[in-house]
């Protein structure tokens, strides 16, 4: 395959903020006395804020009002960027930013493709916003993971086929969606996804562009 796109998800292929997502979400569920762990964090990952909450409740077997709802997603968030204020490039996983400049330098065009609504500000705390040609995040897509609007809409950006780009994803839910999207799609660092990718790479560190050219 001759490839002239990188599509990265954000949290754990870019930067490791899930242990921030799962801290935010475990203060709201102790907040509505659910039990939840890491374990059950692993099945929030990838999907969106709305769709994280609705899973947590419904593992508490908690039901709540649509203000309610509203105002502890809002709180999430609040939480989650008091968490990151501080993220800086000493955040950026191993591997990443010479992978990034690697491509650059070789013209291959770049997106992100995250499921996250921080994701512009958490490329700006690492800065390595303008790696990238396009930017697709939880803000601009109707259907979020495991649907694969945002990996078609950031290879549309970009202006490239589906055949000529690869995308890096660490969650099952958007390997799902890459798939589902026709995409070829390596799983970073996880082995729990392992073996729902196409491939399987350790860290950025294990990726060489030039295998793929």
């Amino acid at each position: 395959m001759t490839i002239k796109g990188l599509i990265f998800d954000l949290d754990g292929v870019i930067v490791n903020t899930e242990h921030n997502h799962f801290l935010s979400w475990k203060a709201i569920a102790d907040k509505l006395s659910i039990s939840f762990t890491e374990r059950e964090n692993e099945q929030l990952k990838g999907i969106s804020r709305i769709d994280s909450l609705k899973v947590l409740l419904k593992m508490g077997k908690v039901e709540i009002s649509t203000n309610d709802f509203d105002a502890l997603i809002l709180e999430k968030n609040e939480h989650y960027l008091a968490s990151i204020a501080d993220l800086s490039e000493k955040d950026i996983l191993p591997g990443v930013k010479v992978l990034l400049e690697d491509a650059q330098s070789k013209g291959i065009k770049m997106a992100i493709g995250s499921s996250s609504k921080n994701a512009r500000f958490i490329l700006n705390q690492l800065g390595l916003t303008d790696y990238f040609e396009a930017i697709i995040d939880g803000n601009g897509v109707a259907h979020p993971k495991p649907h694969p609007e945002v990996f078609l809409n950031a290879a549309n950006e970009l202006g490239l086929e589906i055949a000529n780009c690869i995308v890096f994803e660490d969650a099952e839910s958007g390997i799902e969606a890459a798939l589902k999207g026709g995409f070829y799609v390596v799983a970073v660092g996880n082995p729990h996804v392992a073996d729902q990718a196409s491939e399987f790479i350790p860290s950025m560190l294990d990726f060489n562009v030039e295998d793929y050219a």
